[in-house]
């Protein structure tokens, strides 16, 4: 008996689906009922023993929303205002660097923060200015935010200086969970500049128990609602462009002080840079791709708005400091505390029957709670 899916992350696709069916088969006729246990008491692992961790940013959306420059200062949020206020198409494109639309933006983590979904996260401690003072100080995390991200985990290897065709890069995914990038703002933004996050990604990354497999997702197969341009050079090119992503709902609920808050409602099919262009990009310089390696799409964030008008579709908390994207039904206060002590955040996703809009199938949930820092 082994406690992850490598193994059987491996075997023949065809193999792999006879399991499942046996197993679906045995649930339906209720024969394999006396091996049930509650839920409740079941101890959740990490689905997968896992050697490598990445992590994308690909979303249009939280691209414009947060930047990606080497420094991180008033006078970008001074652009991200006059964008948004004035509606300037040509300060929006100044966000973005000309890098980002020719290949997903993309870094490699640390597999020591990947913890099972219900895992607290710990407040975590870093060097950052004061507010008020400037002074640089080591103190506790004052911008704690979630990310809304799909965990993308490896069947079949590619070995060292080989490189993988994107007409076969389905083929090396086992399955999708939800992903947490728990995400510490201050600490980020002053460790950023000249080589990026290292402890503001570090301190944990929750993922869901339960892998869907790839071949279960096939009935939600589809297009990108983001349109690339330009096109993407001929390795990152897919052959049908129709079938590149998955049709997957996803949400973030906040629970605080025994209330529950919708932040986010958004679609893994909204991404720039889909999961299969991802991998491909991934193993595309002939690194060493294991079984069991993860990566996270990255913040998965969309221009959808609610019936009041405002933006539901973004992804982290970072998205909802900016003018205009205050949610009048969050806490009055998220957008300058971000996340308290006590608060726990759920990620969920379920696909739909294209034709009646039921959910045919869901991802489970992905929860951690904030525990104080460490005195």
């Amino acid at each position: 008996m082994q406690d992850n899916w490598n193994d059987f992350a491996v075997l023949p696709i065809g193999l792999q689906a006879t399991v499942r069916a046996r197993i679906r088969s045995g649930i339906l006729d209720k024969i394999v009922d006396k091996a049930l246990v509650p839920l409740s008491i079941v101890q959740n692992h990490l689905p997968m023993h896992t050697r490598n961790f990445s992590d994308f940013y690909c979303s249009l959306e939280h691209a414009k929303n947060v930047c990606h420059f080497r420094r991180w200062n008033i006078s970008v949020f001074f652009l991200l205002w006059l964008a948004n206020a004035f509606k300037c198409t040509e300060v929006m494109k100044l966000k973005v660097s000309s890098n980002w639309f020719s290949i997903p933006s993309v870094y490699n983590g640390r597999t020591s923060s990947l913890a099972v979904s219900g895992t607290p996260i710990t407040r975590p401690c870093g060097m950052y200015p004061d507010p008020q003072t400037g002074a640089i100080s080591f103190q506790p995390e004052s911008k704690l935010d979630f990310e809304l991200e799909i965990g993308v985990w490896l069947s079949t290897p590619v070995l060292r200086g080989q490189r993988l065709d994107i007409a076969k890069a389905k083929e090396h995914i086992f399955g999708f969970t939800l992903l947490n990038d728990w995400s510490s703002r201050q600490i980020q933004s002053f460790e950023m500049p000249p080589l990026g996050c290292f402890h503001s990604k570090g301190s944990l990354t929750s993922v869901s128990p339960w892998i869907v497999p790839i071949e279960v997702l096939e009935s939600v197969k589809c297009g990108r609602t983001t349109q690339q341009d330009p096109l993407p050079v001929a390795h990152l090119m897919p052959q049908d462009d129709a079938a590149l992503t998955y049709d997957i709902d996803l949400s973030v609920t906040l629970l605080r002080d025994e209330k529950s808050y919708t932040l986010c409602e958004s679609n893994l099919n909204t991404l720039y840079w889909t999961p299969i262009q991802q991998l491909t990009h991934l193993a595309s310089a002939g690194e060493w791709l294991s079984t069991g390696d993860v990566f996270g799409t990255g913040t998965i964030s969309t221009s959808a708005t609610n019936s009041d008008g405002e933006k539901i579709g973004l992804g982290c908390l970072l998205e909802r400091s900016l003018p205009r994207t205050v949610l009048k039904s969050a806490p009055p206060d998220l957008h300058e505390t971000f996340l308290k002590d006590g608060d726990e955040v759920i990620l969920e996703g379920w696909c739909r029957n294209k034709t009646t809009g039921q959910v045919v199938f869901g991802f489970g949930q992905c929860r951690g709670k904030v525990l104080p820092a460490i005195p």
